[in-house]
């Protein structure tokens, strides 16, 4: 991420000094320097408003200046919620001033009287940390934004995931990895006759009797090798003497981590369907 020269030159620069030739020699060395865009102003209550209004890249501030000096100045600018980076170098003859300066916000300091190769070279690196700092800030922005959207896109695309899945099936169904259900959709409850935690999972509570063992023993593999499964038809008899056929998909999660966190699927009762 890079500064252009042509982007340093056309920043926006606002001169504040209560002494008239120290403002006529700032804009001098700055439009000879090359600099298009540099207001000032000799009345220090106007700069607060001036930045909300034009969001200057860089303030050269003069600390001593008769009823508002420079360190009120920089409080009143911070007043501003819109711009959390002061752009401020103080202009001071004072050398005991510069460091409250610093403590109060100022990014540089500019000493009196000045030295003009000093001044412009300080402009200029202020200037490109300053864009720097705009840029990074802008790309945050849109960083954040696009994480939003595809956000958003995720859950609406789940959303219809889980919708076409409902439609196009019995039930859908969700399990941690301790074989618990987390989330059931559909009459899984009657067409299975069993607690949702016990679907094809050790440690079952209450089900009904008549499952073929060696088609759920075959299940119980598969979700013990955390394999996904297709079509996996299971079957039990009931005590009528009827039989049931159940088909089953899943297929199982991980975390960002690569932690497996259980299984999702579909399932559908083949009997009724036949």
């Amino acid at each position: 991420m890079r500064v252009k020269a042509s982007d340093i030159l056309g920043a926006s620069i606002l001169i504040v000094d209560d002494q008239e030739p120290n403002v006529i020699l700032l804009e001098q060395l700055l439009g000879e320097t090359g600099y298009t865009c540099v207001a000032s102003t000799m009345n220090p209550h106007e700069v607060c408003a001036l930045h909300r209004k034009n969001r200057y890249d860089l303030i050269l501030l003069d600390l001593q200046m008769p009823g508002m000096d420079g360190f009120q100045v920089m409080e009143s600018l911070k007043t501003n919620d819109a711009d959390s980076y002061l752009p401020v170098i103080v202009l001071t003859a004072q050398p005991g001033h510069k460091l409250r300066a610093l403590q109060a916000g100022a990014k540089d300091f500019l000493s009196k009287p000045f030295d003009l190769l000093e001044v412009k070279t300080r402009i200029h690196n202020m200037l490109e940390v300053r864009l720097l700092h705009d840029k990074l800030d802008n790309y945050n922005k849109i960083l954040e934004l696009r994480v939003k959207e595809r956000t958003a896109e995720l859950r609406e695309s789940e959303a219809r995931y889980r919708s076409l899945t409902e439609l196009a099936s019995d039930w859908y169904w969700e399990q941690d990895e301790t074989g618990s259900f987390t989330k059931v959709s559909g009459p899984v409850l009657e067409m299975l006759g069993i607690r949702v935690q016990s679907l094809a999972a050790e440690g079952s509570q209450v089900e009904v009797a008549g499952w073929n063992e060696a088609e759920r023993e075959v299940l119980r593999a598969k979700i013990s090798n955390r394999q996904p499964f297709l079509d996996f038809v299971f079957s039990r008899v009931n005590v009528d003497g009827s039989r049931q056929r159940f088909q089953v998909s899943g297929e199982p999660m991980f975390n960002q981590s690569c932690r497996f966190i259980g299984y999702r699927g579909i399932g559908v009762e083949l009997t009724a369907r036949a």
